[in-house]
């Protein structure tokens, strides 16, 4: 596949990239690079091989899932204008 200037002009346009005019032919050559490059990928055999996150293995760190009421009451309160009975105290706003 070969991109020409008017292409490269149109790509520019859904893009929303001003291209000079005189510039078109660089980019139509950057774009026919770049394709080269992915025409080059697609002949390597990917036959067997698995899918990767990353190029070194990782295994992800762990919590243990315990439920706990995070032993921090006093010092959320501590902020709050108005606290009673360990919560926020809110003025009424429904009669």
């Amino acid at each position: 596949m070969s991109i020409d200037e008017s292409t490269a002009a149109r790509v520019a346009k859904l893009a929303r990239i001003k291209v000079e005019p005189q510039a078109l032919p660089a980019l139509a050559a950057e774009f026919n690079t770049i394709l080269g490059f992915i025409e080059q990928l697609s002949e390597v055999d990917v036959e067997g091989v698995e899918p990767m996150t990353s190029v070194t293995p990782q295994v992800l760190r762990r919590r243990a899932d315990e439920v706990t009421d995070g032993n921090q009451q006093d010092k959320i309160l501590s902020n709050a204008p108005d606290a009673r009975e360990g919560f926020f105290a809110v003025p009424k706003v429904m009669e």
